[in-house]
């Protein structure tokens, strides 16, 4: 007679324990990440790829909390899965941001500002051209230097530096993510320097021209050489885009990791 296979309510629960709680870190974070997070990205996709990561990472993890999932205190667990794996994801996306920032920057100098269009990958909202064009550039340079395949990697990592526990959170972690959205602003602006300087010389000497020569044309001239300028200039950066932003996502990358530190300090 063949063996009969049972299953009691305490290793269902345990079982259920191992895969819900991580699954819901991973999908936290395959939600905000960049990427996985795209918002062309299908939800059934991400869900694909929570679950599979789940299914593949959970028994390496080590044992869970006793408490049962079914709970105040397993509810509490889940909530705090869902914060890290969220904001693990947003320190990842400041590096994007501070691209998209760039590309604000940029189109203001260039005088582009206006170019705007509504955008439904990213967000729905109004963003310019040339933010879009640098935030799809560096999502290339991201897929080209194997990137995503680090963001899983420092997603596993999280779970030996901050196992799932029913502890309270530091709050050291939540004011390093707040002064990490800081560098949004500064990285955007070194990113954006060449270009806006040049442009901002570009548009002094047309000034100084204009006052040397009243009746040069200053509005009918110096809107399309700026326009000329920042499209030359933009060619001149491309190519150096790359060497940019490798060490900001090795940054990034290394900011979830001394996040998910600081956690539980």
């Amino acid at each position: 007679m063949p063996p009969v296979f049972t299953v009691n309510s305490v290793q269902w629960a345990a079982w259920m324990a191992a895969f819900l709680w991580p699954f819901v870190r991973m999908l936290a974070l395959v939600s905000t990440a960049p990427i996985f997070g795209e918002t062309w990205v299908p939800r059934r996709v991400r869900v694909a790829i929570a679950v599979l990561l789940a299914v593949v990472l959970g028994p390496t993890l080590g044992p869970m909390p006793d408490t049962p999932v079914v709970s105040a205190g397993g509810l509490w667990i889940m909530i705090q899965q869902v914060l890290i794996g969220g904001a693990m994801g947003f320190t990842m996306r400041l590096v994007f941001a501070a691209v998209m920032a760039a590309g604000e920057y940029i189109s203001l100098q260039m005088g582009l500002s206006f170019a705007s269009f509504f955008d439904p990958m990213g967000g729905g909202g109004q963003t310019a051209v040339v933010s879009r064009l640098l935030n799809m550039l560096a999502l290339l340079i991201f897929l080209a230097v194997d990137g995503h395949l680090a963001l899983i990697a420092a997603l596993a990592g999280s779970f030996q530096a901050l196992p799932v526990a029913d502890a309270p959170l530091s709050a050291q972690g939540w004011m390093f993510l707040v002064q990490s959205g800081g560098q949004v602003f500064s990285t955007g602006l070194m990113l954006s320097l060449p270009l806006v300087t040049a442009l901002l010389t570009l548009n002094l000497a047309m000034g100084i021209l204009n006052r040397a020569s009243p009746q040069f044309s200053i509005f009918a001239v110096g809107f399309p050489l700026t326009l000329l300028a920042g499209i030359f200039m933009l060619e001149l950066l491309m190519p150096r885009l790359g060497a940019f932003l490798e060490p900001r996502f090795a940054a990034g990358l290394a900011g979830m990791t001394d996040f998910v530190t600081a956690l539980r300090r």
